[in-house]
């Protein structure tokens, strides 16, 4: 077991934290470390429109410009990292999901980008030992070297929730025990409700793109994050429906070492992702990546049961494609109607039926025909997705390949804007049910995963029978 797992920082490495207790949690607090980094970007921000906008300069302004830029970005970066990593919260797993989502950071910034958040993943800080201490204490009744036979004070990861300390119960078993931050709980809230101020404030323009239901789409999961009783239920879902996958490893969970803010599963070794893509030979690149596939999309379209959170730090593997899953807390359930309006777009392109296809983006996914433009920008990303299950040779997922799936929209929406009649304006809406919000996400994280893995196999073959067949019974 563990979350969206980062390891904890050597001594002396600019993400160590001083000594706290708990992360910040109020909401102006919050607000006003954010907003503190504002003085920080503005140089950089203000020296890429300079850039944009072709400033006229000699070749000795230039090299100063460009070292002065290079400077103003490191400092940037720095007060960025140390900033969302002592928050924790929603603000630490943005940063992560930037971190491994390719395509999100600007063309030409990927690499570095990308470089530098990734420091939220391996180096985030814990926080005070003691803290974790009492918050099992009070959860309960005594200390984690009495509840437990060995207990190891030093968290060995942390994420944006809780950290993870190595411990052996009483019977012997080695854990990893996930402790909840000292009021995360608060300070999740508080982040969620300056999205839904923010919502309010934009709400004439964001509206008519469902921006209030995405939100509480994403308040309502996140939420459900901090309740570890419900992730343990989770996990113990997810070992049922992948019973007959021996390639599939879920720890088992110790429920009666765990409580809503305390999680204590079997301890998992195994290679993290980072070193596997780096040092893994081709075939068992493949292998693992078909395992993860397998792993997501059959519970997704087999039983509509979706983990949504594809982050690197959620995998171990394990050696012959056999690859351990780790944090079950952001799981969404969805509806009979959901999973069957995904397979019969899916279906549809899978048969070439073009004009089943175009009635279920209509039908199911909210495309207006009726703005040609915003038709073809959607239709054409939703088969750009649909790619590796469309087409019946094998396909080898890149890291190029998952930026371009982020990009494409970006590109479209940008042109959309730029060369709307009678100026400016928002494209059409989409009316896509907000159930599939935690779609997107996996699909861009899945997407980025399996690039990284450079994965290549006949993802058609392993999906059809999931898309022809009906959705089963959870746990049949």
């Amino acid at each position: 077991m563990a979350t969206d797992e980062t390891k904890t920082p050597p001594p002396g490495d600019t993400l160590k934290t001083s000594e706290k207790k708990a992360a910040p949690s109020s909401r102006l607090g919050r607000l006003a470390r954010l907003t503190a980094l504002v003085p920080r970007a503005l140089p950089v921000a203000m020296e890429g429109a300079r850039r944009a906008l072709g400033v006229s300069r000699t070749e000795e302004q230039e090299k100063a410009a460009r070292q002065k830029a290079y400077e103003d970005a490191k400092k940037a970066g720095k007060a960025l990292l140390k900033t969302l990593g002592e928050m924790k919260g929603l603000p630490l797993k943005i940063g992560q999901m930037f971190s491994y989502i390719d395509g999100f950071a600007p063309p030409g910034y990927e690499e570095k980008v990308q470089r530098l958040l990734r420091q939220l993943q391996e180096k985030a800080p814990p926080l005070n030992p003691e803290a974790a201490v009492q918050v099992i204490r009070d959860e309960f009744g005594m200390p984690p070297d009495q509840l437990f036979y060995q207990w190891e004070r030093q968290p060995f990861a942390a994420a944006s929730l809780g950290q993870v300390h190595r411990a052996v119960t009483r019977a012997g078993d080695h854990v990893a025990v996930k402790v909840q931050y000292p009021g995360i709980d608060k300070a999740l809230q508080n982040d969620l409700k300056s999205l839904s101020m923010l919502e309010v404030m934009i709400s004439p323009v964001t509206r008519q793109y469902q921006s209030k239901e995405t939100l509480e789409e994403i308040k309502r999961v996140f939420l459900n994050e901090l309740d570890y009783g419900l992730e343990a239920e989770n996990a113990d879902l997810f070992r049922r429906l992948t019973a007959d996958l021996p390639n599939v490893v879920i720890p088992h969970i110790h429920h009666a070492l765990s409580s809503r803010r305390v999680l204590t599963a079997e301890y998992v070794g195994g290679m993290p992702y980072e070193q596997f893509c780096r040092e893994a030979s081709q075939e068992d690149r493949n292998a693992a990546g078909v395992t993860i596939w397998t792993f997501m999309f059959r519970s997704l379209l087999r039983y509509g049961v979706m983990y949504a959170d594809p982050h690197p730090g959620n995998y171990r593997f394990l050696g012959g494609g056999k690859v351990a899953f780790l944090d079950f807390g952001c799981v969404k359930i969805l509806p009979p109607n959901m999973v069957t309006g995904i397979k019969r777009y899916i279906r549809a392109a899978m048969d070439a039926d073009w004009a089943e296809f175009d009635r279920a983006c209509v039908e199911f996914l909210g495309y207006d025909p009726a703005d040609p433009k915003s038709w073809d920008l959607y239709r054409s990303y939703t088969l750009e997705l649909l790619m590796p299950i469309t087409t019946s040779r094998p396909y080898q997922a890149t890291p190029e390949g998952a930026r371009e799936a982020v990009q494409f929209l970006v590109r479209g929406h940008r042109k959309l804007i730029k060369e709307a009649d009678g100026g400016p304006r928002m494209p059409a809406p989409v009316k896509m049910p907000y159930d599939l919000t935690f779609v997107n996400r996996l699909q861009w994280g899945l997407a980025s995963i399996m690039g990284g893995l450079r994965t290549e196999a006949k993802f058609r073959d392993l999906a059809e029978p999931w898309v022809r067949d009906g959705q089963w019974p959870i746990g049949g």
